[in-house]
């Protein structure tokens, strides 16, 4: 059958690989949303809604949960938003059965949404723990996550491979171990944040001199690194970008980062009479890596290649075609 899976436009690509906290590309697809079908727990022939933010992640993840689902003979349609909130009550009450999320993304949003901007944060490093922290949450809104993948787009920080070599660093403490200021060039709102420029200097003891907010992961972030402008860069632990521009990774070895891996969430009363849509997704996520997420990136973000005819080569490759 034809697929209804549709995508936004992919003119903002620099902006693709934004945080998965929200705030991505704001154009969405043209899809009408909400099929809520049931399928009422049989083999396929149902109808399932796809949502989430639209970006290139996101779009593989849907693109992927479609071609899965319609192997097995599910119709499926998906609508891609520009930020969480435009989904999220609509995915508990039923409008839509299924959303690509990431973990820590998810339990952010709806533990600020229950308790507050004031509320004290129940994210870690852990996506299991997480997952457990979130799960009243989770029930209390009408959704259910299913099983976290190994593939996780968090944010991350980068050098150049010659700053990296003369100074052995591998990790982000080896850095703090130099002892000396070190500018950042990152996001704009880098500036307090625990996972960006309070953890590095909180908990790592970098001495931040100065954030340039030139951008997660944009060009004029990593022209700024390796001009030696700023010897430190964000951007995200997808972007498969960096090595083949002469940058290395550092790792977050102090654990400032939440767990942002990619999981399926769906409407609890939907998965709860679709077993087999669960089967099918978790599945994909028991099989996709970082690695796997960073070079089906490049192809979708650089070489400008749909997401769907990427995602469907990988799932064939993978034997879940």
């Amino acid at each position: 059958m034809g697929r209804r899976l549709q995508f936004a436009t992919l003119a903002a690509a620099g902006l693709l690989l934004a945080t998965a906290c929200g705030g991505e590309s704001l154009e969405e697809s043209d899809d009408d949303a909400g099929s809520g079908g049931s399928n009422g727990g049989g083999g396929g022939g149902g109808s399932v809604s796809i949502t989430g933010q639209n970006f290139a992640g996101t779009q593989l993840m849907a693109a992927m949960y479609t071609a899965v689902l319609e192997d097995a003979g599910y119709d499926v349609s998906a609508t891609l938003v520009g930020t969480r909130d435009l989904y999220i009550d609509d995915l508990g009450s039923g409008q839509y059965d299924v959303a690509t999320e990431y973990v820590a993304g998810i339990a952010d949003f709806l533990n600020v949404q229950a308790n507050g901007e004031d509320a004290e944060s129940i994210t870690t490093s852990d996506a299991e723990e997480t997952l457990s922290a979130l799960e009243p949450l989770a029930q209390e809104a009408g959704i259910t996550l299913l099983e976290p993948s190994e593939a996780a787009d968090a944010n991350a920080y980068f050098v150049t491979e010659e700053f990296a070599q003369e100074n052995s660093l591998t990790t982000l403490s080896d850095l703090a171990e130099l002892g000396e200021p070190v500018v950042l060039a990152a996001a704009p709102d880098c500036e307090g944040r625990p996972d960006c420029e309070a953890g590095l200097e909180d908990v790592y003891g970098i001495d931040i001199a100065e954030v340039l907010p030139l951008g997660y992961g944009e060009p004029a972030t990593k022209s700024a690194v390796e001009s030696g402008e700023a010897q430190l860069g964000q951007s995200g632990t997808s972007d498969g970008t960096l090595s083949e521009a002469g940058f290395v990774l550092l790792e977050d070895d102090m654990g400032i980062q939440p767990a942002q891996n990619l999981v399926p969430a769906a409407n609890t009363e939907f998965i709860e009479e679709n077993e087999e849509v669960a089967d099918l997704l978790n599945e994909i996520s028991a099989t996709l890596t970082t690695e796997d997420l960073a070079a089906l990136t490049v192809q979708v973000d650089v070489e400008r290649q749909r997401p769907e005819d990427v995602a469907t080569t990988y799932l064939e490759e993978e034997g879940l075609l």
